[in-house]
């Protein structure tokens, strides 16, 4: 009996470590990404507001975050005041992808604790949030002037994140401009015509 008291010892202190190493680690929100370094995939969704299209082209020119979020993510009602925040800093220009979700309910949620977002393109079947790698949300993507991916976080976005993250690998405080560009829905008035 005692020759298995030192083993099961062993791998307990063993797990122990483990687990406060991963606790304490400062990249564990960070998964790599085959994106960093590379162009950001290029999309066209519906807005959640239902006026137009969002065109993600239409960035190129000026650094922003992508936001990958859902009412039924507890992560993010978490981080949700945070993008508040940053969002009233006009630091950058923050598009809320709303993933998997049902309109009316992303609707009220942003009617009810606020609206960081510039624009909030639906991807109701998921296609673009595969695109992009995403494996769960909150997911956020730092994407430069150039429309290259910088940097991927997993997970709540905290005010250490933020500033350890994000603000550490954007250039120092620039202008934001007006909003993306948002091109009308087919069929809507001011739409091009596909010919």
């Amino acid at each position: 009996m005692n020759r298995f008291l030192l083993p099961a010892g062993l791998f307990g202190l063993l797990v122990a470590l483990l687990f406060v190493g991963i606790q304490r680690s400062p990249q564990k929100g960070v998964i790599p990404s085959a994106l960093l370094g590379k162009p950001a995939p290029v999309f066209r969704l519906p807005s959640l507001d239902g006026s137009a299209d969002f065109d993600s082209a239409s960035m190129r020119g000026r650094w922003h975050l992508l936001n990958v979020w859902g009412t039924w993510c507890p992560e993010c009602r978490v981080e949700h005041e945070m993008l508040l925040e940053i969002a009233r800093s006009d630091d950058i220009v923050i598009i809320g992808l709303n993933w998997k979700d049902e309109d009316l309910l992303a609707q009220r949620w942003l009617a009810e604790l606020g609206d960081p977002y510039d624009a909030v393109p639906v991807d109701r079947d998921g296609q673009v949030a595969i695109e992009w790698g995403v494996y769960g949300a909150p997911e956020t993507f730092l994407i430069d002037d150039q429309g290259i991916v910088r940097h991927r976080h997993v997970g709540a976005m905290t005010a250490e994140v933020w500033a350890r993250e994000f603000l550490s690998r954007m250039p120092p405080r620039q202008t934001v401009p007006d909003g993306p560009v948002m091109v009308p829905a087919p069929g809507a008035p001011g739409a091009p015509v596909e010919g």
